[in-house]
């Protein structure tokens, strides 16, 4: 499962989340328990394996 990173529109705590590949919905803020959240952008996320330059030879 892939690690997520999402923030909190509500309290703005931001947190890490392991998701089930085709979950869609966020998860709930651990701090306050508010279902509004957003997936924040992760550079890791963009380039991870898509990138062709793992660096094995």
């Amino acid at each position: 499962m892939p690690i997520y990173e999402y923030k909190c529109k509500e309290c703005g705590k931001e947190f890490e989340e392991l998701v089930p590949i085709g979950i869609d919905k966020n998860p709930s803020c651990p701090s306050c328990s508010s279902e509004n959240t957003e997936k924040k952008f992760s550079i890791f996320g963009s380039l991870g394996a898509g990138c062709g330059n793992s660096g094995f030879t």
